[in-house]
């Protein structure tokens, strides 16, 4: 049986292997901003006023 790999593991090779170095701060956009309404749901006060600048 061949070694599994995770699917963090196997994008970073895709994007290693096919030079597509660009969608490293895409990646890193959504992560953030994902990070940020993930704060705001669970009810973190210190995060309200980012969402609302951004939205």
């Amino acid at each position: 049986m061949a070694k599994r790999r995770g699917i963090l593991r196997e994008f970073a090779s895709f994007i290693r292997e096919n030079k597509a170095y660009w969608m490293a701060p895409v990646i890193i956009a959504v992560l953030l901003l994902a990070g940020i309404i993930v704060l705001g749901a669970l009810g973190g006060g210190a995060a309200a006023p980012f969402i609302y600048t951004l939205f």
